[in-house]
């Protein structure tokens, strides 16, 4: 595919994504009219695979609205989002304002985030949870990754495990409730267009701009274009819990999250990379 066709596609989605903004900032989803809590959208692992944040440089690529930046921010570090939906950047802006913090939002394509931030460089690069999925080159979102991070800087990766994504979000026409595979594991597939009027939130409908395309990325590919970049894997962590229910036979953990009562399979990965 082109690299032009490429450009199109994500053109479709940064307007997706504005069109989103305003519904999920009415939904419950997000809870934005309630106190803000950014850190329920983290597990456990995450802070401990993270380390101490005071005085240092975190930039968010694919941040919408914040809601996990700020978190960085009230754990002392110097935080910057980035986001390509000027909607998102505006009501990110928003929403710190609001929190009394002071988090700086840039609106870039991530393949531009190392023009953008002026060749700012940063101790922690954080990244995922419904972010890679939109991105059809890994190797250059990896490149600028690298060229993002200080030297010993790191990345930390949080995506929804290959394996969740593979699963039907729901039964098909005249299916039981159990759970398929219904979708690719592997990339290089082509992007899956969508065209849909609401979104993973119980917001109301989305008006305007309802096209979006996404791509497949195994954990395999992750790895690969990380390394090829230069990178050094340190960790990976696979977990079973969602922090919040995709299907209504979940169950709530102590931790607050979610999972599946049966198979325990891998619902969500993270992987630490040093420069």
């Amino acid at each position: 595919m082109s690299t032009d066709e490429h450009a199109r596609m994500m053109s479709a989605n940064q307007a997706n994504w504005d069109a989103r903004t305003p519904v999920h900032l009415a939904s419950r989803f997000y809870g934005l009219d309630q106190d803000l809590d950014p850190a329920r959208w983290f597990a456990s692992f995450e802070w401990d695979d993270l380390g101490e944040l005071a005085g240092r440089d975190v930039l968010h690529l694919q941040c919408h609205l914040g809601t996990e930046t700020i978190a960085f921010a009230q754990r002392g570090a110097r935080a910057v989002g980035l986001d390509f939906s000027e909607a998102s950047v505006a009501a990110a802006n928003g929403i710190a304002e609001k929190a009394g913090l002071d988090v700086t939002y840039v609106r870039a394509n991530v393949y531009d985030a190392v023009t953008a931030l002026g060749g700012r460089r940063f101790d922690v690069v954080y990244t995922g949870k419904g972010a890679l999925c939109y991105l059809p080159d890994l190797d250059r979102w990896a490149d600028v990754v690298s060229r993002l991070l200080r030297p010993g800087g790191r990345l930390y990766l949080v995506e929804f495990h290959p394996l969740l994504n593979s699963l039907g979000p729901k039964p098909g026409p005249g299916e039981g409730p159990e759970l398929l595979l219904r979708h690719d594991y592997l990339g290089g597939g082509g992007p899956v267009h969508r065209d849909a009027t609401h979104t993973y939130t119980d917001g109301p409908a989305v008006e305007g701009a309802t096209d979006s395309y996404e791509w497949m990325h195994g954990i395999s590919e992750v790895v690969n274009a990380l390394v090829r970049a230069g990178l050094t894997i340190r960790r990976l962590t696979e977990s079973d819990e969602l922090p919040w229910p995709r299907w209504p036979q979940m169950v709530r953990t102590a931790s607050g999250w979610w999972r599946l009562p049966e198979p325990r399979i891998p619902l969500l990965y993270g992987l630490l990379a040093t420069r």
